[in-house]
């Protein structure tokens, strides 16, 4: 399930605006795609046990869920057997819902998102998709950034391990400037 060897879409960049919620796919400058997301309810913070969305440069470290259903549920990075639906929703009403896609980001910043109390990746921060009758465009995660199932999946078949994506409190446009 996870491919660490892709290389696709190298010279693609993914841009996270914080303040607008939204999520760019850009290539040379050029925007390819833009999405809704929620990143975290606690807003931008890099600490370990903050539940904040890191900021600054990642990359995606792992592509997660190739081949799986759409709203397969996932713990620890493995499919559980599970396929989201509302009844499981009701039954496990306070689970934090990773589905069918995960892009896992290490931070490309040492002392500001890499390594010691702050390292993405051992934060377990991730671009997934989450239930589609969550809203978008509401800070509402636990720090990763949530996209709907059908734009994580787009989002997922157009980049590759190593991409390069940049998550800021600041707007989309201020962000094409410095990609």
């Amino acid at each position: 399930m996870t491919d660490s060897s892709t290389s696709t879409g190298a010279e693609r960049r993914i841009l996270v605006s914080i303040p607008e919620q939204r999520l760019a796919l850009v290539a040379g400058g050029t925007l390819i795609a833009e999405y809704p997301v929620s990143t975290a309810r606690n807003g931008p913070g890099e600490s370990i046990g903050s539940e904040c969305t890191p900021t600054g440069w990642h990359r995606i470290r792992a592509r997660i869920g190739a081949g799986c259903p759409p709203g397969t549920v996932f713990v620890g990075r493995r499919p559980t057997g599970e396929i989201y639906s509302p009844a499981l929703a009701a039954r496990e009403p306070d689970r934090d819902w990773i589905l069918t896609r995960i892009l896992w980001l290490c931070g490309m910043e040492p002392g500001r998102n890499r390594l010691g109390d702050v390292d993405s990746q051992r934060r377990y921060i991730y671009i997934h998709g989450c239930p589609d009758e969550l809203p978008m465009g509401i800070p509402l995660s636990h720090g990763c950034v949530r996209m709907r199932n059908t734009d994580v999946m787009a989002l997922f078949d157009a980049v590759g391990v190593g991409t390069r994506v940049l998550i800021e409190n600041r707007p989309l446009q201020a962000l094409l400037a410095v990609s």
